[in-house]
């Protein structure tokens, strides 16, 4: 009988917590006022300026569809405006307003305060540990996602 971990009960446990640290995120930024899926619409747009709506779900990773009923939310809201392309007329540009770009930055903060509460907690040498981990694991991740795409 082995006392070493098996790596699949461990990754499993690490999407676990990592979907309860996302909740937790979410709820703390929704009472604020934006959710942590909006706010990252936001800090695309914040980062990279005006978008096409099919760049934008490229760039989010997300069917094209579900950023469209993201960004008609956000206008509605007034964060974000829609303007037909000047290089293509059947393109809509999707940007922040002047609202949106304060929403994003509250966003942004609450967000980054929630994570602050919760790492800190740990110490700077289980941080430093941590850190390394999650590099390792990104580095695994990466690997596997490569062999995905060549098979």
């Amino acid at each position: 009988m082995s006392d070493s971990p098996d790596p699949a009960d461990i990754g499993l446990r690490y999407l676990t917590v990592g979907y309860h640290l996302r909740r937790v995120v979410d709820a703390r930024m929704n009472a604020g006022g934006l959710s942590l899926a909006r706010t990252k619409v936001l800090e695309v747009l914040a980062r990279r300026g005006p978008l096409a709506q099919s760049s934008l779900a490229e760039e989010l990773g997300q069917a094209p569809r579900s950023v469209t009923q993201s960004v008609e939310a956000l206008e509605r809201e007034g964060l974000v405006e829609r303007t037909t392309s000047p290089e293509d007329r059947r393109a809509k540009l999707v940007s922040l307003t002047p609202q949106g770009s304060r929403a994003v930055a509250a966003g942004t903060e609450a967000g980054r305060k929630v994570l602050r509460e919760i790492f800190e907690a740990m110490g700077a040498e289980d941080l430093a540990r941590l850190d390394k981990t999650l590099d390792a694991i990104g580095t695994a991740v990466a690997t596997a996602a490569s062999d995905d795409a060549v098979s």
